[in-house]
């Protein structure tokens, strides 16, 4: 699953960061993409819900990204985002690389290039390892929940969209 080949420029960014954070576990190089939790869990062979997607949004208020670090099992609602930070717009993919510095797909938690708003989904706590970016479509990390929040400094809080189930009386 880990690659030989030399590490792309924002993975050796990524790399680097994570090495001055006390993290010192090599980056993995899926070789097929993890641009979405379905396709990173595949690669790596854990459960989607395992992976901590980056979903970023644009404040409104200020156009600050507004990043959510979410179990990739998870929908993340907006409005409950919106409620702790202020009304959300789209972030498009230009927006993304100007204010984080990551192509969508592989947007690492850590080493954004502007100040990022950040939250992280509760339900990640429920897992030992989660799986996150490292700056590109290809490049994972495995990280604890706690050591994601003491990298992130990011306040936990429930995003996530509640599913309704309905029961049919027979």
């Amino acid at each position: 699953m880990l690659s030989e080949t030399i590490l792309p420029d924002t993975v050796q960014r990524v790399a680097a960061l994570l090495q001055t954070l006390g993290y010192h576990l090599p980056i993995v190089m899926l070789p097929d993409s993890g641009k979405t939790s379905a396709e990173a869990a595949a690669g790596i062979g854990c459960s989607v819900a395992e992976i901590a997607k980056s979903i970023v949004f644009r404040r409104l208020s200020d156009d600050a990204a507004v990043m959510v670090v979410a179990s990739g099992s998870n929908r993340v609602d907006e409005q409950k985002v919106a409620a702790i930070v202020g009304p959300l717009g789209k972030a498009d993919a230009k927006f993304v690389k100007e204010k984080i510095g990551y192509a969508i797909g592989g947007v690492c938690p850590v080493g954004h290039l502007q100040k990022t708003v950040m939250l992280i989904d509760e339900d990640l706590l429920q897992y030992q390892f989660i799986w996150a970016a490292a700056g590109h479509p290809h490049a994972v990390f495995k990280l604890s929940p706690a050591q994601l929040i003491q990298m992130t400094a990011a306040p936990l809080a429930d995003v996530a969209t509640s599913v309704v189930t309905s029961k049919v009386n027979a």
